[in-house]
């Protein structure tokens, strides 16, 4: 097959995706696929009568994906490096070679890729892309409605609410939370701009920090456990993987620096009843948020009560080496070629079987 790997993009997630990216073309490439790796920010200069030729370079593309800093890039250098002064996010030669292809594997993170607007652009041009609908997409990507929408579907997940940026001055007692609480931001991941606060002042500079970036949070209770990332193929749950952080918690340096957390597959602290409940929980969270094709959900299993919570799911979840969702593929019999065939075979059965 001819098979676009989209990773990168104009995203706080764009080097994880970039790694992302790099593993699945490379695993694409050796088991004889035509596969070319492609940023979809920055685009591909090339001869438009020659744009076939991508797909037999030497290098498939490889050549952008630079590995995974511990700090986030910086968006406004990236923005300032590319060449022409377009105001779009899509470079040139995107659309083009997506069209091109067979299918376009959607390696992306964060807000560009995982929103689902890409998702819904491709629907209108007729562009066949791998993982979740743009519907998913959307209502996974934003945690106040993801919340609402487990509470109304009877999905365990913490008490919370959200703010918008015009409420940044409502006080805890306000909202009827108590310190510690945790400020995330309502659309993101790989933990970037996640904060567990303890005093009033961090809680302060928690939500201003926050609202520099996005114009509404999540607040919710600080749940002191252990972490949990149940993957989704096909609707149905892979082995659960068990998240031992080396220190603090899974944030983005422990998620991608080399030794940052111990990652158990199969999940050995769980018993055999807590475990499928949580898989059971993963796939109801899975159908309410209208996913399909694959994701990832991430769970918390209080210390205390035993209790466990759907923290939000991930409807393109990493696909590094250092990626839960392949660990749990592994488990589950998948190598990590195999399970990027899988993807795309069952994003062809999800919305492409007929055409």
């Amino acid at each position: 097959m001819k098979i676009i790997v989209l990773a990168g993009g104009y995203s706080n997630e764009r080097d994880v995706s970039l790694n992302s990216g790099a593993g699945v073309c490379k695993a694409l490439r050796e088991r004889g696929h035509q596969a070319f790796l492609l940023d979809p920010f920055m685009g591909f200069e090339y001869d438009s009568d020659k744009l076939e030729e991508a797909f037999d370079l030497p290098d498939g593309g490889l050549s952008i994906a630079k590995g995974i800093e511990i700090k986030e890039p910086d968006l406004d250098a990236l923005w300032k490096s590319r060449p022409g002064d377009s105001l779009s996010y899509l470079g040139p030669n995107v659309l083009e070679l997506c069209s091109m292809a067979d299918i376009t594997f959607m390696a992306l993170h964060g807000s560009f890729g995982e929103n689902g607007k890409l998702q819904a652009a491709f629907d209108v041009l007729g562009i066949r892309y791998t993982g979740p609908n743009s519907l998913g997409c959307a209502l996974s990507m934003d945690k106040g409605v993801t919340k609402e929408i487990f509470k109304m579907q009877g999905v365990p997940t913490p008490d919370g609410t959200h703010l918008f940026r015009h409420q940044k001055d409502v006080s805890l007692d306000e909202l009827g939370f108590r310190l510690p609480v945790v400020v995330k931001p309502c659309s993101g991941g790989s933990s970037l701009g996640v904060y567990i606060v303890h005093t009033e002042e961090e809680y302060k500079n928690a939500i201003e920090s926050s609202f520099e970036k996005e114009d509404e949070v999540v607040i919710e209770p600080f749940i002191d456990g252990r972490e949990y990332a149940c993957g989704i193929i096909d609707g149905k749950a892979l082995p659960l993987v068990e998240i031992v952080p080396k220190d603090g918690f899974f944030d983005y340096v422990n998620k991608y620096q080399l030794g940052g957390a111990s990652e158990i597959c199969p999940a050995q602290s769980l018993n055999e009843e807590q475990t499928k409940a949580i898989q059971a929980a993963g796939e109801k969270a899975f159908a309410a948020l209208r996913l399909d094709v694959y994701s990832r959900a991430d769970f918390i299993v209080d210390n205390h009560t035993g209790e466990f919570y759907c923290l939000e799911v991930n409807s393109l979840p990493g696909m590094t080496s250092a990626s839960l969702l392949p660990k749990a593929a592994k488990a589950a019999g998948y190598e990590y070629g195999e399970f990027c065939e899988l993807i795309i075979r069952k994003s062809i059965e999800a919305r492409y079987q007929n055409s």
